[in-house]
């Protein structure tokens, strides 16, 4: 099930945001700049498109998150072609979409691709991948 780490993909970090935790991913993005420069990122709709706003290029953007964004990273996740998710959850806001933010949490688990739901572990994982 898990491909072996010669034929994974490496450099890839998915960037998801609910909407009250935008402004949040959008910081963490300055904040690590120089890192994420270094990675090919993917990101939902209007996540991808205020991440672009900062000025990195280095971006692929996908459906928002209700339109299918958030299944679209989790076939990313499935194919092995992500090495990290940080989907930002708003956990006191309700979301139309909630079966696909649980069907990509999922798939992060069985496929075991680190994922971060805040900053703070967001910043763990990061540095600990940027130092391997």
């Amino acid at each position: 099930m898990q491909q072996s780490n010669q034929t994974k993909k490496r450099g890839n970090i998915a960037l998801i945001a609910h909407d009250g935790k935008k402004a949040d991913m959008v910081k963490f993005v300055m904040d690590h700049r120089d890192i994420l420069n270094n990675y090919q990122l993917h990101a939902t709709g209007t996540t991808g498109q205020k991440i672009a706003e900062t000025g990195l290029s280095n971006i692929i953007r996908y459906n928002s998150g209700p339109f299918g964004g958030d299944a679209e990273i989790g076939t990313l996740v499935a194919k092995g072609e992500l090495d990290m998710v940080f989907f930002f959850r708003d956990p006191l806001g309700k979301h139309p979409h909630d079966p696909d933010i649980a069907t990509l949490m999922r798939l992060c688990d069985v496929w075991e691709v680190p994922l971060a739901t805040n900053k703070s572990t967001a910043r763990l994982l990061l540095k600990n991948f940027a130092s391997e």
